[in-house]
C-alpha cells in the first residue's frame, strides 16, 4: 500500500500569486493618484481631505470586495471583507459629511486607518508563508502608524513660520493632516506597485511538493 501526501503552501494560503498581483496593483494606482492630487493641490483644507479620502476609501473597498470574492478563502476572506466594510462606511461618511471640518476628518481617518491597518497586519502575520504577506505586513504597519500620527495631531495647531527666502506662512493641523494622507498614499502606493510587479514577474507559483512514502501492508 502506498500513501501519497501532497503539500502545497500556496494552496493552503488560499492565495495564488498569478491571480493575486492585479489586486495590489489596483490599490497602488488608487493610492498614487491620491498622492498626486494632494501634492499638486494648493488646497489642504479638511473639505479636500474628506473628499479625496472618501473617494479613495470607496474604490479601495471595491477592490477589497473583489479580492475577497475571487481570491481569498475561509478566514482570509472574512478579514478582507471586514476591511471592505470599514472602508466603504468610512468613504460614504466622508463624502456625506464633507463639511464636517477638521475634528471629523481627523477622527474618521484615524479610526479607519487603525481598524484596516490592524486587520491587514494580522492578515500578513497569519499568512506569513504566502507571497503577498510581506506587502500586507508593511502596509498594515504603515497604516497603523498613519492612524497614530493623525490621532495625536493637535486640531488647534496654527504656527506661523518664515522660510529661508523670507517667505512667511502658516502651518496648520489641516495642512499637516492632509499632507500626511498624501505621504501615506505615496509610500503605500509605491510599495504595493513594486510588490505587485514582483509577483507578476516571478511567474506562476511553484508546483505542489509531493512526498511519497511507501508502507508494507
Amino acid at each position: 500500500m502506498r500513501e501519497v501526501t501532497s503539500v502545497s503552501v500556496q494552496q493552503q494560503s488560499g492565495v495564488r500569486r498569478a491571480a493575486y498581483w492585479p489586486i495590489p496593483l489596483a490599490r497602488a494606482i488608487v493610492l498614487i493618484a491620491i498622492a498626486l492630487i494632494i501634492t499638486f493641490s494648493q488646497d489642504h483644507s479638511p473639505t479636500l481631505g474628506l473628499t479625496v479620502f472618501g473617494g479613495f476609501a470607496i474604490v479601495t473597498a471595491l477592490i477589497f470586495a473583489i479580492a475577497a470574492i475571487l481570491i481569498h478563502r475561509s478566514a482570509e476572506r472574512v478579514i478582507v471583507l471586514l476591511q471592505a466594510l470599514v472602508s466603504v462606511v468610512a468613504g460614504v461618511l466622508a463624502l456625506a459629511i464633507n463639511g464636517g471640518g477638521l475634528p471629523f476628518f481627523l477622527y474618521l481617518v484615524s479610526v479607519w486607518a487603525a481598524i484596516t491597518g490592524f486587520l491587514e497586519l494580522f492578515l500578513g502575520l497569519r499568512a506569513r508563508r504566502t507571497p503577498p504577506s510581506r506587502d500586507w505586513i508593511f502596509v498594515g504597519a504603515l497604516t497603523v502608524l498613519f492612524a497614530v500620527v493623525v490621532l495625536i495631531l493637535p486640531p488647534d495647531l496654527n504656527d506661523e513660520f518664515t522660510g529661508s527666502n523670507g517667505v512667511s506662512g502658516v502651518l496648520t493641523a489641516a495642512v499637516i493632516a492632509v499632507g500626511a494622507l498624501g505621504a501615506y498614499a505615496a509610500i503605500a502606493g509605491v510599495y504595493l506597485a513594486i510588490g505587485a510587479l514582483s509577483m507578476k514577474w516571478a511567474g506562476p507559483e511553484p508546483a505542489a511538493v509531493t512526498e511519497h512514502k511507501g508502507h508494507t501492508a
